[in-house]
Parts: structure tokens; C-alpha cells; sequence
């Protein structure tokens, strides 16, 4: 047997894959001078070495302040929490700088130091 035209020889998968991560997959890989095809050969490689997936899945823990606002968000996108809505970031920053005007106006103050 040659063993050069063995190593010669390849197959072909295809995968299907979102435009975004395949865009940004290449963007990454080149930054190390390798392709896509490149880092499957690796990724898969490294799959028979270890006899597995070659890095640990399980779910992401977040701490209970991410988990809240995450959970918000959820009920924001679902409609089960109603938010004002603003038309544009200028409507937006103008009730901001009011809302922050009125906190550092002498009243406010006097009213946070009485505990009101």
C-alpha cells in the first residue's frame, strides 16, 4: 500500500451552519492562520484522542442577579411585563437627565438624608 496516496485521499462532509457563525468562525480561525475545514480536522482529531467531545458540556450557572434579569427579559419579549417604550434614544436620554436632575436637586437630597 502507498502510504501516500493514502494520506492523499479525504471525504467531504457538509454542514449546514448559520451565515453569522460561519462568518465569525472564519474571522477567528484565520487569526491563527487555519480554515474552517482546518478546525474540524482538528476538533474531530482531538474528538478520537479523547474518545469524546474534547471540552465538557453541561449548562451555564449564573448567579441569582443574572438569572433574575435574565429572567425579565424573558417576561419583557413575552409581553407578561410591560415596559415603557421609547421611539428614540434621544426621547430616551432626555427623561434619563431629568430623572438624574431631580435626584441631585436639594429636595431629593434632603428627602434621601430623612429616609423618604
Amino acid at each position: 500500500m502507498d502510504i501516500g496516496n493514502a494520506m492523499a485521499k479525504t471525504a467531504n462532509l457538509n454542514v449546514r451552519i448559520d451565515p453569522q457563525t460561519k462568518h465569525g468562525a472564519e474571522q477567528l480561525f484565520s487569526t491563527f492562520g487555519i480554515t474552517i475545514s482546518d478546525a474540524v480536522n482538528i476538533f474531530l482529531r482531538q474528538s478520537l484522542l479523547v474518545g469524546g467531545l474534547p471540552f465538557e458540556m453541561k449548562q451555564p450557572r449564573y448567579n441569582g442577579e443574572t438569572e433574575a434579569a435574565m429572567q425579565e427579559a424573558r417576561n419583557i419579549i413575552s409581553g407578561k411585563k410591560k415596559v415603557k417604550k421609547y421611539f428614540s434614544a434621544d426621547e430616551l436620554f432626555v427623561e434619563l437627565d431629568a430623572e438624574y436632575k431631580a435626584e441631585q436637586s436639594p429636595v431629593s437630597k434632603k428627602r434621601a438624608r430623612k429616609g423618604c
